[in-house]
């Protein structure tokens, strides 16, 4: 599943693609990616200008001024070019002809992906209705909220973490890998956190999240950025995907159970419950 990373290099690669096109039709195989009506989703786009695309956690905001498109990739959705008369295969679902001569294709293998048009005025409370937190930067990720988040929570630590209301854009790889990073077992409580331990959390999240943009997103099974290249951050996980291999810290196997639904990786040496 593409986390705030993979999406972040999505977001960058079609800026450098696409970026001041304008749409001259919108086509669909498949009508339940859109969540908003259908039709209207068609005509409002048509006509428009693509000024920029933005990201909001795991979201990308394709922004026309006035009208903004949001779009999640969900499991495995993905957005690439073709050129006049290359051919999409049969997963592409949503068609975007541009007066460049190119086609924007959305492809979606399991059609879990969603696209929705909407005023851009209404973006902040789309997101403050699905409780999306705050963007994992030393300027928006403030301590003291999510120091009073988890001291007032019994719910076990990585679930909460993948919840997105402490903070956006975590998913299963990455709090596998800063639950590792800061020492601490995903099935922890999250108010028997201390304040230091509380702290050093806040810092992985930051530095892992900062760390998967700048190695262009982890590609585990099927995730590729808008030039259709994967990428190197998977070179650099410490415990996810690792089962039975030794930890690089302690030497002690990886193990995997399930949290909250979730298989988790983690060190049962470096991290105690």
């Amino acid at each position: 599943m593409p986390e705030l990373p993979e999406v972040e290099i999505v977001k960058q690669g079609l800026n450098q693609q696409i970026r001041g096109c304008r749409i001259k039709a919108v086509h669909l195989t498949y009508a339940g990616i859109v969540k908003s009506d259908v039709k209207t989703f068609q005509t409002t786009l048509v006509g428009l200008t693509i000024l920029e695309v933005k990201r909001r956690g795991k979201y990308l905001i394709f922004d026309f001024g006035d009208v903004a498109m949001v779009s999640h990739l969900r499991m495995e959705g993905k957005y690439f070019l073709l050129k006049n008369g290359e051919s999409a295969n049969k997963h592409c679902h949503v068609f975007f002809e541009l007066d460049s001569g190119l086609r924007l294709v959305y492809q979606d293998v399991r059609k879990f992906g969603t696209m929705e048009v909407m005023a851009t005025n209404e973006l902040p409370s789309y997101f403050q209705k699905k409780h999306i937190g705050p963007e994992p930067t030393e300027e928006d990720f403030l301590l003291g909220p999510f120091q009073k988040a988890l001291a007032s929570s019994s719910k076990k630590l990585k679930p909460y973490l993948l919840e997105q209301s402490l903070v956006a854009g975590l998913g299963n790889i990455y709090v596998d890998e800063v639950l590792f990073a800061a020492k601490l077992h995903p099935e922890r409580l999250s108010k028997t956190l201390s304040p230091l331990e509380v702290k050093i959390l806040r810092k992985e999240i930051i530095r892992i999240l900062q760390l998967g943009i700048e190695k262009g997103g982890s590609t585990i099974r099927t995730y590729q950025n808008a030039f259709g290249d994967n990428g190197t951050m998977q070179d650099y996980h410490q415990v996810y995907d690792k089962l039975g291999q030794p930890c690089p810290r302690c030497a002690s196997p990886i193990e995997k159970i399930k949290v909250g639904g979730r298989g988790s990786h983690f060190c049962p040496s470096c991290q105690q419950l």
